[in-house]
Order: C-alpha cells, then sequence, then structure tokens
C-alpha cells in the first residue's frame, strides 16, 4: 500500500464525500424509519383504543337489549295474570247470567247466545 502522501487529494475527497453522502444517506433512512415506525406505533394505539371502545360500546348495548329483554319478559308475566284474571272474571260473570236468566231464554238472545250450555 502506498504512503499517505502518494495519494491523490481527488481520490481522498471523493472517497471522503462519498462516505459522508453514505452516511447522510442511511441517517436519512433511519430518521424515516424511525418515524414510520412511530406512525405506526401511533395508528396501533389509536386502533387499540377504537377497538376498546367498540368493545365497550357493544357490552353497553349487549347489557341495554338484555334490560329490555327482561323488562319484555315481566311485561308479559304481568299481562297474562291479568288476562287470566279477567277470563276467570268473565267465566265467573257468564256464570251468574246463566243462572239469572235459565227460566227466561229470550235474555240468552239478546246476549247472542239461543241455548243454555
Amino acid at each position: 500500500m502506498p504512503a499517505n502522501e502518494d495519494w491523490d487529494p481527488k481520490v481522498l475527497k471523493f472517497i471522503a464525500s462519498t462516505v459522508e453522502s453514505i452516511r447522510d444517506r442511511v441517517a436519512g433512512i433511519e430518521n424515516r424509519m424511525g418515524s414510520f415506525e412511530n406512525r405506526m406505533d401511533s395508528m396501533e394505539n389509536r386502533m387499540d383504543s377504537m377497538e376498546n371502545r367498540m368493545d365497550a360500546g357493544f357490552t353497553a348495548v349487549r347489557g341495554d337489549i338484555e334490560r329490555v329483554h327482561l323488562r319484555l319478559d315481566s311485561i308479559e308475566r304481568m299481562l297474562s295474570a291479568r288476562l287470566d284474571r279477567v277470563e276467570t272474571e268473565v267465566s265467573r260473570l257468564r256464570s251468574v247470567v246463566y243462572l239469572l236468566v235459565k227460566d227466561r231464554p229470550e235474555l240468552l238472545r239478546l246476549l247472542g247466545e239461543t241455548s243454555l250450555s
């Protein structure tokens, strides 16, 4: 290898500038990669946050649906009990009416009945 004084200064400058240029490009690429990674991390965090909010929303909706379902079941039981009472009362009233008019069939015709059953 030749001694340092034998090297052409133009070649040394070229090598040095090329090395600097490569180092700058590598640094630029590293910066862009770091920026890209930061953006990806940020997007990932936002996606996680959105997913958590969606899960919470779905859970809330499921809870609301369950409460509505329970309320509808309660209303159904209440209406069924009331309807049973009404049917019982109507049956009692029919029995009383039939007992009251058994000797007067013309009154049964007014009720839409033609015979005693």
